[in-house]
Order: C-alpha cells, then structure tokens, then sequence
C-alpha cells in the first residue's frame, strides 16, 4: 500500500504548491468577474455578467486587445525568422562564432527593467542616440514613445532585442541535432542552398520551431514590464497591453471584478491560441 502511495507522496509539496499559487487564483478569478469590488470593502456584489459587458462595449478595452494581438503577432514573427538565421550564421565552430553567440543572448539575462530604462534613454527625442544615428544619414529624428504612429513598434523593437538570442541559442541546438549524413548526401546531389533549406534545415527543424512559437506567443500575451516602464499604455492608449489593463483597472481604478473578467478574457486567448497551434501546426511537425 505504501509503495503504491509513494509517487503521490513525492509529488504531493509539487502539487500542493501549484494548487494554492497557480490552480486556486485562477478560479477565485473567474468568481471575482461576476461581482463587483474595489478592494478595499469586506463585501463583493454579485453582478453576474455586467463586468464582461462591459468590458466588450468598451472602446479602451477593445483597443487593448487589437493591441496585444498585432505585439503579439509582430514580435513572434519577427523574431523567429531573425534568430533562425542568426542561428544559420553562428552555428559554426571557432571563438569568433562563440563570443557573438555569447553576445547575442547576454540581452536575455539582464533585467528587462534595466533593459526599458536604458531603451528610453536610446530613445529620447532630443538626446537619444537612436536619432543621433538618424541623423547621421539624413534622416529626420522620430518620436519614438511619444507619437502613437510609432509607440507600439518601439516596444516590438526592445522586445524583439530581448528575446532574439535566447530564440538563436536554441535554434543552433536544434541544428546541432540534426544528422550531417543528411547533408552530406544533399551535397553530393549537389542541392543548391535554398532547396536545403527549405527541404532540410527547416522541417528538422520544425519540433523547434514549434516549442518557440509557443513559448513566444505566450510570452508576447503577458507582456507588462516595457509598458509598465516606458510607456503607461500610452500616448492615447496606443500601447496599452492586456496585462497592464488588467493591473491598471485593479490597482489603480480598483475595480476588481472589472479587471478578473479581463483576466478571464486574456486566459482564454492564450489557450485558444494554444489549442489552435496544437491542432493545425502540430501536424507539420516531424519528430525524428
């Protein structure tokens, strides 16, 4: 008998720990976005689905969320295919390739504070260097943060800066793992480049590209720290992100029961995104 119990007696601290921390506040938050609260009264008014009214009646929110969608969508695309050929480029042996690989991933590793703070400082419309070097070519100095045209792809460019070596480091692991008969062969068919490519590297590849394409999309729909730091959700509401709306209507408006519904919202996004990668680009993964 305790031999049989013995696994769920080694598991019991693990799961005891992600029941209170991670399984509990997720259904207190699915209670909480039927009533209304402000935090601070022992009582909370049941409102049943008034907080997800209006949450979809409202412009702000609706903004939010075409917000998050197109970060989202811009900064896993843009830095899956820019890693993929770092990775092509660096998975090469010599000291040279291995300090640039150490190079490329020290973003990942700094504080994502220190990161947003030095990225404003870059970015400043008067003093930044990234209008000094605009100018250095004849163009004119950009706003940067503080123009809603260009706010949003500003926070794209540091997120895509910090997440690009962490993407390349595991890109030239998978590439590391595949054969090199594969290739040898090719070559002796004399393949051209972009036929390897795409024949080869690519669908090798692809349990890779998979796990961080996930991973990626996951991280994009959380993003809070840039926006906390550079921008607010501003100017006008142009970078305002699923998380920081549900912090911002919580902690600062304390309207509770308004922000858990957004929250409902938000984790039902991510698992259809989820749901939908595993279901329809799962079956163009080939395992080796």
């Amino acid at each position: 008998m305790i031999r049989r119990l013995s696994p769920y007696l080694y598991t019991a601290p693990a799961l005891v720990i992600l029941a209170m921390f991670f399984i509990y506040p997720i259904f207190y938050m699915f209670y909480l976005s039927f009533t209304s609260w402000d935090l601070v009264s022992p009582e909370k008014t049941f409102v049943g689905l008034e907080n997800y009214k209006e949450l979809i009646h409202s412009p702000d929110f609706l903004q939010t969320l075409s917000n998050t969608l197109f970060y989202t969508v811009l900064t896993v695309g843009i830095s899956l295919v820019l890693s993929l050929f770092l990775a092509l480029w660096l998975n090469r042996k010599g000291n040279r390739y291995r300090f640039l690989q150490g190079a490329i991933f020290s973003p990942h590793i700094i504080s994502l504070v220190s990161i947003s703070l030095l990225w404003m400082w870059m970015m400043d419309p008067q003093y930044g260097l990234l209008n000094w070097v605009l100018s250095l070519f004849g163009m004119p100095p950009s706003k940067w943060l503080a123009d809603t045209s260009s706010a949003i792809y500003s926070l794209v460019l540091v997120s895509v800066w910090k997440i690009l070596g962490y993407n390349t480091l595991i890109f030239i692991a998978g590439l590391q793992s595949i054969p090199k008969e594969v290739y040898e062969a090719a070559a002796l068919d004399q393949t051209p480049w972009w036929r390897k490519l795409t024949r080869i590297t690519i669908p090798m590849l692809s349990p890779t590209i998979f796990f961080l394409l996930i991973i990626n999309t996951v991280n994009s729909f959380q993003v809070f720290d840039t926006v906390q730091i550079m921008t607010q959700g501003g100017p006008a509401n142009s970078t305002n992100m699923l998380v920081f709306f549900i912090y911002q209507n919580g902690f600062d408006f304390f309207k509770i029961g308004y922000a858990s519904a957004a929250g409902v919202i938000l984790l039902l996004f991510v698992g259809i995104v989820t749901i939908f990668h595993f279901l329809f680009l799962a079956k163009k993964v080939h395992y080796r």
